[in-house]
């Protein structure tokens, strides 16, 4: 068996060229065009790239894109402030707040200061809870872009044993919610660092999705034979982007896989873009 190899970055550009449509007839419209501001606080280099990305997306797409670099010693009440003055401009529909912050500074506490409404990245506990109820304002944009993933492969998620890896804000958590949602309809097992006897649980997944940011974590024998394996992790390991699941070891083994890099990260991306056209057209 050789897997299919899921093209993220195909899905996504099709997914970006919708948006990039309706971006324009909203503008034709109502005269608003999405406007997603960025904050990146400190020097982390990966950060940095995320949020280049983030931006090139975004002018692509015809929304438009602000960045506001604040250095690592920026304090707690410093980016609240910020925060605050994105929330009362109308202008601005969707607010990123790149993680990681510097040590001095408690993500939680600014996380929850966006306003709800531009919190394009799903985290606030308002959206989270809607989330949770199934009728979400906001799709968590990894998690919505791997659902987007199984959807446009076709690969049926109703009945099946889906198993994740990682018990996140971020990722695992809100994955888990997507995945027994209504219309969803899968049966979920969260597995996390104190699970018992990882490997006989993971072989039981119909789709397995790894999110929990160790290297190459995921062996061969972790995985049934035809299963769709999507992983979300990406690490440097000498000098070269890998993922939590070992590729070479398990494509011959699954049914599909995603690669990493060019699998779920540009859904991520284009599923941001979504959520900051989505806030811009709740605006009245």
């Amino acid at each position: 068996m050789t897997a299919r190899i899921i093209d993220g970055k195909a899905i996504a550009e099709a997914l970006r060229t919708q948006t990039a449509t309706e971006v324009a007839a909203v503008q034709a419209h109502t005269g608003i065009t999405p406007h997603l501001v960025a904050i990146l606080t400190g020097d982390d280099p990966a950060s940095a790239v995320y949020v280049r990305n983030k931006q090139k997306a975004c002018e692509k797409a015809g929304l438009k894109s602000t960045l506001h670099r604040l250095p690592a010693t920026t304090t707690q009440a410093e980016l609240l402030a910020l925060v605050a003055q994105c929330n009362a401009d109308p202008t601005v529909h969707g607010i990123l707040v790149q993680l990681p912050l510097p040590p001095q500074i408690d993500p939680q506490v600014v996380l929850d200061a966006v306003h709800p409404r531009k919190d394009v990245d799903c985290f606030h506990p308002e959206n989270v809870g809607l989330l949770t109820q199934g009728r979400p304002r906001f799709l968590p944009c990894t998690p919505a872009g791997v659902m987007h993933l199984l959807e446009s492969t076709g690969v049926k998620t109703a009945g099946a044993h889906a198993v994740v890896l990682g018990r996140s804000e971020i990722v695992g958590k809100p994955m888990a919610l997507l995945l027994v949602q209504k219309g969803a309809d899968a049966t979920v097992t969260v597995c996390h660092s104190r699970t018992r006897d990882l490997p006989s649980i993971t072989r039981q997944a119909d789709i397995l999705i790894a999110a929990i940011g160790k290297a190459n974590f995921v062996t061969a024998d972790m995985v049934k034979p035809g299963a769709v394996v999507i992983d979300v992790g990406i690490s440097r390991l000498n000098d070269k982007l890998v993922g939590d699941v070992d590729y070479n070891a398990v494509a011959p083994i699954a049914s599909a896989i995603t690669p990493v890099p060019g699998g779920v990260g540009p859904m991520t991306i284009a599923l941001l873009l979504r959520n900051t056209l989505t806030a811009a057209s709740a605006v009245k």
